[in-house]
């Protein structure tokens, strides 16, 4: 909520206030600028790889030593349950470490010469340098993970970045670069950026901007690409409609606990959380009535509690949202086997449908919320051609343990990412990780980041007897 040039930050399972921060005007902004863009002209100025080696494990160690703290925060400002946010601490943590380690991959390559005469006599090598300074755009689902991803990569490749978090939850963010400058870089090397979306598309498309880093929703990442200034680079990640196959011999009884994991993590808001559950129709009733009761057990409530499994949604819009959305599938013949009905203004009870209508927006669009829809199925072509039918793809999952039957479909299904007997929300961060189509440009992971935020230098050498 913003009022006054100032950004107020409210819990989002109960809309207390938790802190108001000012916003930054352009004019500062500006200014934000300047100083990435003096640090990465400064070329006697560049950490070298052992201090930003150094620099990285030096804050994967104050990071964990934070752990417990950045998780309550995460939980208090995001509204992701404290189980989840423990475990998020964790893995941001351990990207640190990994973006450490991958520094040594950043080399160059030697250039054969002598493939033709003309090149005889002569030395050619690369190197790796950074590519200028990053102005990366952050999403709330994830408020030190996604900053890791975005962040953590442009130092390690030696780049000034400045990050803008998402305005719900921007607390985390700050300490996790109160953390950064602690463990010694320099603070021009990263900078945040509270400000408003005016002043985010001015940074985003200033000609100082070498690259541009979003996560977020589909329309606003096209929409910025297109106003890029020339030469800048991007990287966007956006989200799906993840589906999932259930074969006639899936294993149930593991299927079904990673599917309500995969589906109701962090109230289905997650870029690649289980949506579409395609179920063979001969185990159709005995999938369901399993599933349901999974659903059903689910405990929604307040997230810094260690027992909540599912919290609330961002923000009391999104629950308008979402209830309309299930609302719609009802009304068009869907059937409601769990939930259905809203908490409140801030949450929504984990909702399963059952066939809802091809057209609607539950099974078109990314719902981003507490819900999962399921269709049966008699032919396993049926649903790979429903499974494919949308704009977007991202990640998606088979359930089944007929080898031969999960290669085929891994080999049918137009995804990035084929899990086979694992949920669609299953990630490490050393994996590449990228959308098709709409749902997202580049390749994300710590080490792919990294690589896309160096350029190649070639020198080459004519010697004297050339």
């Amino acid at each position: 909520m913003t009022e006054n040039n100032r950004l107020s930050v409210h819990q989002p399972f109960d809309g207390a206030l938790i802190a108001e921060l000012d916003y930054t005007r352009w004019p500062e902004a500006d200014r934000i600028l300047d100083r990435a863009v003096a640090a990465f002209r400064d070329r006697n100025g560049w950490l070298p790889a052992y201090r930003r080696i150094e620099i990285l494990r030096r804050l994967a160690s104050l990071l964990r030593g934070q752990r417990d703290a950045f998780a309550l925060l995460i939980a208090r400002e995001g509204g992701k349950p404290l189980k989840d946010a423990r475990v998020e601490a964790e893995r941001a943590v351990n990207g640190v470490e990994l973006a450490a380690e991958s520094i040594a991959q950043l080399h160059g390559r030697e250039i054969p010469m002598d493939l033709a005469a003309a090149g005889t006599g002569r030395l050619a090598f690369t190197r790796k340098e950074p590519i200028g300074p990053v102005v990366a755009v952050s999403a709330f689902n994830h408020p030190l993970n996604l900053i890791v991803h975005q962040v953590v990569p442009a130092i390690a490749a030696g780049c000034p970045v400045i990050v803008k978090p998402a305005d719900t939850t921007p607390l985390t963010c700050m300490e996790f670069v109160r953390l950064l400058h602690e463990a010694g870089l320099p603070e021009a090397m990263c900078q945040v950026c509270i400000c408003d979306i005016p002043t985010a598309e001015r940074l985003v498309t200033d000609e100082r901007a070498a690259f541009f880093s979003f996560i977020g929703s589909s329309k606003v990442g096209w929409h910025l690409r297109g106003k890029l200034a020339p030469g800048t680079r991007c990287a966007l990640e956006h989200g799906g409609a993840a589906p999932v196959i259930v074969c006639d011999d899936a294993d149930l009884e593991h299927a079904i606990p990673s599917l309500v994991k995969g589906g109701y993590y962090h109230a289905g808001q997650v870029c690649v959380s289980v949506q579409r559950i395609f179920v063979d129709n001969r185990i159709k009733a005995t999938f369901l009535e399993t599933y349901a009761g999974g659903v059903e057990r689910l405990v929604t409530g307040d997230p810094a509690l260690i027992e909540t499994d599912v919290g609330p949604l961002i923000l009391p819009r999104e629950v308008d949202r979402v209830d309309t959305w299930v609302e719609e599938a009802a009304s068009g013949g869907a059937q409601v086997l769990a939930g259905g009905n809203r908490i409140g203004d801030r949450l929504f009870a984990p909702t399963i449908l059952l066939e809802p209508p091809v057209a609607a927006k539950v099974s078109t669009l990314e719902i981003f919320g507490p819900v999962t829809c399921v269709y049966g199925f008699d032919d396993v072509a049926e649903a790979v051609s429903r499974a494919n039918a949308l704009p977007m793809a991202f990640q998606s999952a088979v359930y089944t343990r007929d080898l031969d039957r999960a290669l085929d479909l891994s080999n049918r299904l137009d995804a990035s990412a084929v899990m086979i007997n694992d949920h669609t929300a299953f990630r490490v961060d050393w994996m590449p990780f990228a959308g098709r189509r709409a749902s997202s440009y580049g390749i994300g992971g710590i080490h792919h980041t990294m690589a896309d935020m160096t350029q190649e230098k070639m020198t080459v050498i004519r010697t004297p007897s050339a």
